[in-house]
């Protein structure tokens, strides 16, 4: 779809699979606005018409040309499906090219997919994938037919370590990319009305994206199922997940000599982050082991992380994840090895 909102408007929310070709700038609009709390619509029309004119009116023309071109299948839409939408329309079909336009715009759409989170959080189950850190629960989650990754939606790893170099999505696009997994996973599912949607047990906020209330509820009201795994397999997954596909990331995107400084800087900060529930003492020796391990990687050698990943997964993590599990005892409804829960949500989630 080719949103014609303003960018301001569009990195405040979007859609997945939209572009973002403005009939006006963030500054043009502006004025604009100005305009029309001043002097009126009519006025307000007539500046429009006059910032957007000559070579300004004919490359924004002829990117939507492009993109029209490129998608024929596709739609075009403003906030509300007013004025903006229709003078795209209107100055593509005077180019020769007839466009559709989404009656009722962002907003209608938003609102639809508002309704459709609430509607399928109200209508389907939920089942509650639970676990250690470390335990792999995200993997496992993802290898369900009914799941849905909420970590990966939020893109976060969903602990202190979890920020992630690109950054998160707005809390709007995060809402609406969810709703947008629970459509599909409600259409897959037509028919079993029993089947439920398996969901990452998560607090209410990953990094900076919050639950939805009505999510929220439906998930503490849900059964639980339990991954065990043995602390040197956490620790290895850690590792991996929080080690190296975390440098990985982050060296993608700035470099292997930036990259690897700010990855350093990120676990640096990570740690400092938990210094008060970790306690002082605790804090000063890990954080120890945090600088030599760096250091070590630094020169080559990556394995001393797993010498302070350890007594946090001991120290830190179980603790929390323990009363966690503790207030939702009575809600477990099976608990066993990586395979033995695949294959109880396999059969007890109305995947087959």
């Amino acid at each position: 779809m080719m949103d014609t909102r303003a960018p301001l408007e569009y990195a405040k929310g979007a859609f997945p699979h939209t572009v973002s070709l403005p009939l006006m700038t963030d500054a043009e609009r502006a004025k604009v606005g100005t305009c029309y709390k001043q002097q009126g619509q009519d006025e307000a029309i007539k500046l429009g018409h006059e910032l957007v004119s000559g070579a300004v009116k004919e490359a924004r023309v002829q990117q939507w040309l492009a993109f029209a071109a490129a998608n024929p299948d596709g739609y075009l839409y403003c906030f509300r499906g007013g004025l903006r939408s229709q003078i795209t329309q209107r100055w593509l079909a005077e180019a020769g090219c007839e466009y559709p336009r989404i009656t009722g715009g962002y907003k209608a759409m938003r609102r639809f997919l508002i309704n459709t989170l609430e509607r399928v959080v109200d209508q389907r189950s939920a089942i509650i994938l639970s676990g250690r850190t470390g335990c792999a629960k995200t993997d496992l989650l993802n290898t369900l037919p009914n799941s849905i990754d909420l970590e990966g939606l939020a893109h976060h790893r969903g602990s202190t370590f979890g920020k992630r170099p690109a950054g998160q999505p707005s809390q709007i696009d995060f809402e609406n990319n969810l709703a947008i997994q629970l459509l599909r996973k409600d259409h897959d599912l037509a028919g079993n009305d029993s089947a439920s949607i398996i969901l990452e047990d998560e607090s209410l906020l990953i990094g900076r994206c919050a639950l939805p209330a009505v999510l929220r509820a439906r998930m503490e009201g849900s059964g639980v199922v339990v991954v065990d795994a043995e602390l040197e397999d956490r620790v290895e997954h850690s590792f991996n997940n929080y080690i190296l596909h975390k440098l990985g990331e982050w060296q993608a995107q700035e470099g292997e000599e930036l990259g690897f400084a700010g990855f350093a800087a990120d676990l640096r900060d990570s740690m400092q982050r938990v210094r008060k529930r970790l306690g002082g003492v605790r804090h000063a020796e890990i954080s120890a082991i945090l600088e030599a391990a760096i250091a070590a990687h630094e020169a080559g050698d990556n394995s001393q992380h797993r010498d302070w990943i350890r007594p946090m997964l001991e120290l830190y993590y179980d603790p929390m994840y323990d009363y966690q599990l503790n207030k939702k005892a009575e809600r477990i409804v099976f608990r066993g090895s990586a395979n033995e829960v695949r294959d109880y949500l396999l059969n007890n989630s109305g995947s087959r």
